[in-house]
């Protein structure tokens, strides 16, 4: 995998983003009564994608997020302060 940042540290703030991120499609996929296997299947994915972007460990791409919140029913905003 190619390195992101020079020292190969994850800045808290990044850190903090994902974590936020992955809390709230989870949530959203709760809400919307599907398990995970169910999301994989709409989005056309695997469920280990599901659950790494879940887990806030992993970077997802833009794009498959806005796949997951198609698969959804949902739209993705983003908001910046």
């Amino acid at each position: 995998m190619k390195k992101r940042y020079d020292d190969g540290l994850i800045p808290p703030a990044s850190t903090l983003a994902r974590k936020d991120v992955a809390l709230q499609m989870r949530n959203a996929r709760k809400k919307s009564s599907l398990t995970q296997q169910e999301l994989a299947d709409l989005t056309g994915t695997k469920k280990s994608n599901i659950s790494r972007m879940e887990s806030g460990n992993y970077n997802p791409s833009l794009d498959f997020l806005v796949k997951v919140c198609e698969g959804m029913g949902r739209s993705l905003t983003i908001k910046v302060e």
